[in-house]
């Protein structure tokens, strides 16, 4: 009988997750806190996209719980996942590396947030494991993840699986465009090097009119849209889709 741990790997092709891309963010997980580092431009981005949630949540009044419950799909080491605590979201932060996990942990341990913060916790694992313990959520947040799964449309699929009956996952992403490709791809990896080279597969990059197809097909109703724009040193909401947006879709 094989091990635990090579037993999970071999069953990784059968998911959501790819190896290699988990191996690649695994190895950033010690820096992934620094603001500086590797991770900077998501430290940059992370304010304005954890606002935008908050702002466009549906009220409280239409959910069941005191407080609502997030999932933050793909959180690597918890950025977005504390933000979504502070706002008030109780929230379980997940992700497939156990090593950013590991550093999420170490963080929230090292710096805990303030007592008027909602409940926090993390996880090692996949959306396929959570969808197999009928765990669901007011809010499913898949930020900057999408265009690292094996198949988006199946993965689209996990993420309604796991949002409550009127609830909303929020997808952000990039988009599939010239102007995507020379300053997402081109600029950021080789010429200012603001990310690790290898980081993104253009290929991999989803349109929006893409993503509001396939989030039809498994029951998803594209309610908000905009693009995240970057002027240095501050990104912004904005209009233009053409590079970083993020969409809220509402579960029928």
């Amino acid at each position: 009988m094989p091990e635990k741990g090579s037993e999970e790997t071999s069953n990784l092709k059968d998911t959501s997750v790819v190896k290699e891309e988990i191996d690649r963010f695994s190895a950033l997980a010690e820096q992934w806190w620094d603001p500086k580092g590797p991770m900077a431009p998501l430290h940059a981005m992370n304010p304005v996209r954890t606002e935008w949630v908050k702002k466009n949540f549906i009220s409280k009044k239409n959910i069941a719980s005191e407080l609502p419950t997030l999932l933050d799909i793909g959180c690597g080491a918890g950025l977005a996942s504390e933000s979504f605590a502070r706002l008030g979201f109780e929230t379980l932060g997940v992700d497939a590396s156990e090593e950013a996990i590991k550093a999420a942990q170490a963080h929230l341990k090292s710096s805990p947030l303030p007592s008027s913060a909602a409940p926090l916790s993390y996880m090692a694992g996949q959306a396929e494991h959570l969808v197999e313990d009928k765990r669901n959520f007011d809010v499913v947040c898949a930020l900057e993840i999408i265009e690292h799964v094996r198949d988006p449309q199946e993965f689209l699929k996990l993420l309604a699986q796991l949002t409550k009956p009127g609830g909303q996952v929020v997808i952000s992403t990039l988009s599939r465009t010239v102007r995507s490709f020379l300053v997402a791809k081109l600029g950021a990896e080789y010429l200012l090097r603001l990310l690790p080279i290898g980081t993104h597969d253009w290929k991999k990059f989803i349109k929006p009119a893409e993503l509001d197809q396939m989030s039809r097909q498994v029951g998803l109703q594209l309610t908000h849209i905009n693009g995240l724009s970057y002027r240095p040193p501050h990104w912004r909401v904005s209009h233009d889709l053409s590079i970083n947006y993020i969409a809220l879709f509402k579960r029928n």
